[in-house]
């Protein structure tokens, strides 16, 4: 068994994680102050906590778990895709500062090992708790996934709803983004790539 924890790379996968720099006791007073600009009155009984629990939460979403993934020898994998889907998280829009609910499949062909079903998801969270793009969050969970396993027969499939869509702008409830990262067999061997699609896109299609 070998346990794997890789790191951000900010050059190859954006921004590092701001983690422990959060300021939580500024962040309390901005909201304080943005409270103010917005009309209300932080002294208030509903509001009194609130500059307190949202600095809180801040500083929570912006320090995720370490992507930590194991790997299990298993010699039964010949002719194998193994794919993860139904993985949801929550992100924020870099741009709105709203947040993006994303849905994750990802599969890969695995040689000599398989990888803990479980850490799909850590993966997954690890890049969502950042301000993000979707584009962004696939790359790094595709090279994620790819260098975990050590080859480039990975395939990752992302679904989004972005509330800076749904509720600004043109506030179009029902509008979904996808985007897609091909590699290795899943390029090259069309079969595989339609199996992958087919059943990462289901839920959608149901």
């Amino acid at each position: 068994m070998t346990s794997t924890d890789l790191a951000d790379s900010p050059t190859a996968l954006g921004p590092a994680l701001p983690g422990s720099r959060v300021d939580t006791a500024r962040v309390e007073s901005l909201v304080t102050d943005l409270l103010v600009a917005l009309g209300e009155d932080p002294a208030r009984e509903g509001l009194l906590d609130t500059p307190k629990r949202a600095a809180a939460w801040w500083s929570s979403f912006l320090s995720p778990e370490p992507a930590n993934a194991a790997c299990f020898p298993e010699p039964y994998l010949e002719g194998q895709m193994v794919l993860v889907d139904g993985v949801s998280v929550w992100s924020l829009c870099e741009h709105h500062l709203l947040p993006m609910n994303l849905r994750v499949a990802a599969a890969y062909v695995p040689e000599t090992e398989v990888v803990g079903l479980s850490k799909f998801g850590r993966i997954a969270q690890h890049y969502a708790g950042r301000l993000q793009v979707q584009e962004r969050f696939t790359t790094q969970v595709a090279d994620h996934l790819a260098a975990l396993v050590g080859s480039e027969d990975i395939a990752v499939y992302v679904e989004g709803l972005h509330l800076c869509m749904s509720m600004r702008g043109v506030r179009m409830e029902g509008a979904r983004t996808t985007t897609v990262r091909i590699r290795g067999r899943f390029g090259s061997d069309p079969v595989l790539s339609q199996q992958f699609l087919t059943i990462a896109a289901r839920d959608r299609a149901a």
